[in-house]
């Protein structure tokens, strides 16, 4: 009987240490994968806007300093090239835009990730050299043969809604230069060489003192959604989606508002 006995207990002090080795064994994976999820390494390549490039700058920065050892280069250009440069195989983490009809040119190419996101809106303001020479009250002074004006060329989204709203007031504007992005329009505006400009709301923000703006109520009539998305061929994919997440974020979203941007 002491033996049998014995022999019981040494079989339960056999499967308790059985049962030890294998909760261990089971909790040991998980506590490693947690510890070992992969952080965001390398450097990230941001096609976007050119209305974008005060407020996106400053989100590189934050973006590398909540990230460190990860580098962001950006891309400011009219969305219309910068989309052709991304269907004609140019090296990009992201895109984003100031229309969509940009973005579904990449999108219908296949060149994104998933859906593209809203991101904020914006809509044009009057621009005038410092002192508004040339007096200029509203949208209507477009039509005026005699003053100088500079806008965007129609493929580019601050073209295209510049024609909407001038089609929408019933004015015929006469440009004297065509501008390939919005901030080459303002450029002109800061020299002096044109007494006027449709520019965005946030380019005058983002001007100071350079520049004077004036709001037109037929601007609600031509408002730019801006989406982004990480692009399909994006050589770092996983910094492309923490970038565009960190964007959509709360921080993210401070910076563009306080550039003049408004909420999608």
């Amino acid at each position: 009987m002491l033996c049998r006995t014995g022999v019981a207990a040494l079989a339960l002090l056999a499967l308790a240490g059985c049962s030890a080795q294998d909760t261990a064994s089971t909790t040991e994976p998980s506590a490693t994968s947690a510890s070992s999820a992969p952080a965001v390494t390398g450097a990230v390549t941001v096609f976007a806007a050119a209305s974008l490039t005060e407020s996106f700058t400053q989100l590189g920065k934050d973006f590398e300093a909540a990230n460190p050892g990860v580098k962001v280069t950006f891309n400011f250009a009219g969305s219309s090239a910068l989309a052709q440069q991304i269907n004609s195989g140019a090296p990009a983490d992201v895109f984003a835009s100031a229309a969509p009809t940009n973005m579904k040119q990449v999108s219908d190419a296949g060149g994104i990730t998933g859906d593209a996101t809203t991101f904020v809106k914006n809509k044009l303001e009057i621009a005038v050299p410092k002192g508004n020479p040339a007096k200029v009250a509203g949208l209507a002074d477009f039509g005026k043969a005699d003053l100088k004006i500079a806008l965007c060329a129609e493929q580019v989204p601050c073209g295209a809604a510049a024609k909407k709203v001038f089609e929408t007031a019933g004015i015929t504007a006469a440009p004297d230069t065509l501008e390939q992005d919005v901030k080459a329009v303002l450029t002109k505006v800061k020299l002096g060489e044109v007494d006027a400009a449709l520019v965005y709301k946030t380019d005058v923000k983002a001007a100071g003192a350079d520049v004077e703006g004036i709001e037109f109520p037929e601007s609600d009539k031509a408002v730019n959604d801006y989406p982004i998305a990480p692009l399909a061929k994006a050589p770092n994919a996983a910094a492309a989606k923490a970038f565009v997440d960190f964007v959509l974020s709360g921080k993210g979203t401070a910076v563009l508002t306080a550039a003049g941007f408004a909420a999608p």
